[in-house]
């Protein structure tokens, strides 16, 4: 691990050595992810939307077996059981709370109470404005050239907008893969990057080699956004399944979704109510209509049969554009290291040019 260091108030805040975090991406941000992370100075965060309460314990224990450094947990705020798994972190000491769906303020409070920093992920300023409100500690700000679930403004628009509209840190995502990328960040006035389709790209992500090849061959252009797959706007690979569905109307679509619910409920061990329960608190959070929250139930099965099972051409999978500047696959370690070293030399002639 080197020595060097770009210490910001995303370092003091989550109490790790560089201002890099590794996002909560289902099926992909496992223990050793998110140890290998913690163990390079990053900030590495769990994803816990596609398990259950008693796998997400399992899972915060192996982290903690892992490594004694700080690492976080992602949540769903619209969880039926989120109460049950905020309890969990507080019980268990972990050190940052993250959102992909504004949490209340009430959760905030209890989380900022018990000790635990609060990150959600935002969008857009206007969300960004109402959790730092709230009491939030930090925002994760991701632009349109992020993978998953993405809005539609540029990181170099949205960074700088909510740095001028709050007065928390801002962590900056979407489009970020090298030091340059950290040193543009730091000067936009963010507080570190977190990454997700990098870290996915590294010898230390379990996902199976050959899906890992199918990143490493996309180009820059190699993405699209969709919202025929699961009713939001998502960023993935383009495949012949993602053509599929862009040409497929909504009743076409609607069967395979009630059946991939049927395959979801019965890995998780949910039951109907507690899965219609879940899906009504997705409506009303995100006011989606109810074909839309049907369609919902494509995703977390569809990225499992992709990244867990190794069938790309039977799934899907998510993507930042950043994917076509990703040839190589380091280790946690040597990415942080790297990134970091970059970004310093960087800094360093912006400096001379005063």
């Amino acid at each position: 691990m080197i020595e060097q260091r770009l210490r910001t108030p995303l370092c003091d805040l989550a109490g790790v050595r560089h201002p890099v975090v590794q996002t909560g991406m289902g099926w992909v941000a496992g223990p050793s992810l998110v140890s290998a992370t913690a163990e390079a100075g990053g900030l590495g965060v769990l994803a816990s939307a596609t398990m259950t309460l008693e796998q997400l314990e399992s899972a915060v224990r192996e982290v903690k077996e892992r490594t004694d450094r700080p690492f976080g947990v992602n949540l769903r705020a619209d969880a039926g059981d989120a109460e049950q798994r905020v309890e969990l972190l507080i019980r268990e000491g972990v050190r940052v709370a993250s959102f992909a769906l504004a949490p209340s303020q009430r959760l905030i409070g209890k989380l900022k109470d018990a000790g635990v920093v609060v990150v959600p992920s935002v969008g857009a300023r206007r969300h960004a404005e109402k959790v730092a409100s709230w009491g939030a500690d930090a925002v994760l700000v991701q632009g349109g050239e992020g993978g998953g679930h993405t809005g539609p403004v540029a990181t170099t628009l949205l960074i700088p907008q909510v740095v001028d509209a709050v007065d928390v840190p801002v962590i900056a995502a979407g489009g970020f893969y090298d030091g340059r990328g950290l040193a543009a960040a730091l000067c936009y006035g963010a507080a570190g990057v977190a990454m997700g389709t990098r870290f996915l790209l590294t010898s230390d992500s379990r996902v199976p080699d050959e899906v890992k090849r199918s990143y490493l061959d996309a180009s820059v252009s190699g993405t699209v956004v969709t919202s025929k797959v699961d009713g939001l706007p998502h960023r993935m690979l383009r495949t012949p399944l993602t053509d599929a569905a862009e040409r497929g109307g909504v009743l076409r679509r609607l069967p395979d979704a009630l059946r991939r619910a049927v395959e979801f409920k019965s890995m998780t061990g949910m039951t109907w109510r507690e899965l219609i329960t879940d899906g009504l608190a997705t409506r009303k959070a995100q006011d989606l209509p109810l074909h839309r929250v049907l369609l919902a139930a494509n995703t977390p099965m569809l990225i499992k049969r992709a990244l867990v099972d190794g069938r790309p051409e039977a799934g899907v999978l998510p993507a930042g554009q950043v994917v076509g500047m990703i040839d190589e696959l380091p280790s946690c370690e040597q990415l942080i290291d790297g990134i970091i070293t970059e970004a310093t030399r960087t800094l360093g002639r912006v400096h001379h040019l005063t």
